[in-house]
């Protein structure tokens, strides 16, 4: 069902939402790094949507993929969320584990943080990933060089299923609004992938590369001096995370729908928190919530925290305009 309706959202998105909001950004993708001992970054914010405008259009405006805004808000309409209706916006995550060097994506979360050598700020953005589960390498890789205006060479797999739907791609696709690598392009080691632009902006947030890795437009360009050849890159499909923020424990879960439920067990996000929380009380009725609901939103999940109902309703309101205060 989410399948058929991110397809849906793709198609009727680039016709009804080419154009809105394209640019404008109310919220930075650069934060400052945690003290240490602390996972967290950003601040839940919500935004009042406006009559002419869709859950894709907030969510670029605020550079958030669909799957996270959409998880944040069960129950709106991402058509028509109304005017005035209040949109919670996931603009605070829980920072993957491991080493904060480089470039981290993680699948699971559609998602790139990148840590760049001696700052202490890290970039992150939301991403488009593949259709199919698996279809994108995991572990650790490099940044091997760098493109503008790169020409898109499809692989055989691809020309022929375009084929058999009745399109017929050429062996190179030049640099041009019909290339789907966009103006710029970061290719891995891993041959045959890249994290690149795109010229279908409303698939960010969705599955629906053939295995490459997704930005929006302005997201890549302002990305791409930042990177310098040789950059590491850790590609990770972590469904949770877990961390501290003043010693309170949070929980974030990504939303999942292509993955089968049936098989789905808690306890690696339990060994998690106890691994990363050991001295403190947990509420685990907050947690099992939290792991079923799966909104992408870190949940403090401590006994005496406050529950992510009184979190939301406590979150400032990020109006409807960037920094520069354009509409």
């Amino acid at each position: 069902m989410f399948h058929a309706l991110a397809t849906g959202l793709v198609r009727l998105g680039a016709a009804l939402a080419c154009g809105a909001a394209l640019t404008l950004r109310a919220t930075a993708a650069d934060y400052p790094l945690p003290a240490p001992g602390d996972d967290l970054i950003g601040e839940l914010r919500v935004t009042l949507a406006r009559a002419d405008e869709t859950l894709l259009d907030i969510a670029r405006r605020h550079d958030l993929g669909f799957n996270e805004i959409a998880a944040a808000n069960p129950g709106i309409d991402p058509w028509l969320p109304g005017a005035d209706a209040r949109v919670v916006l996931p603009t605070q995550f829980v920072l993957p584990p491991g080493a904060r060097t480089g470039i981290v994506i993680n699948l699971a979360q559609m998602r790139l943080f990148y840590f760049r050598d001696g700052s202490p700020r890290v970039i992150t953005h939301p991403l488009g990933v593949a259709a199919e589960l698996g279809a994108t390498p995991l572990g650790s890789t490099s940044v091997v060089r760098k493109a503008v205006d790169p020409a898109w060479r499809p692989p055989q797999s691809i020309r022929a299923a375009r084929a058999a739907a009745g399109e017929i791609l050429p062996q190179v696709v030049p640099p041009g609004p019909n290339n789907p690598l966009g103006r710029h392009a970061l290719y891995l080691g891993f041959a045959g992938y890249l994290v690149h632009g795109t010229n279908r902006p409303w698939g960010i947030g969705m599955r629906v590369s053939g295995g490459c890795i997704r930005l929006y437009p302005e997201d890549i360009e302002s990305l791409y001096p930042e990177v310098p050849v040789g950059t590491r890159v850790r590609i990770v499909d972590e469904p949770f995370a877990v961390g501290l923020r003043n010693r309170a424990a949070y929980v974030q879960v990504f939303p999942q729908p292509d993955r089968d439920a049936s098989g789905r067990t808690y306890t690696p996000l339990v060994e998690a928190l106890l691994r990363v929380a050991p001295n403190t009380t947990l509420d685990w009725d907050r947690v099992l919530r939290a792991a079923k609901e799966q909104r992408a939103l870190p949940v403090p999940v401590g006994k005496s925290a406050p529950t992510l109902e009184q979190v939301i309703a406590g979150a400032a309101l990020a109006g409807p305009v960037d920094a520069r205060g354009a509409r």
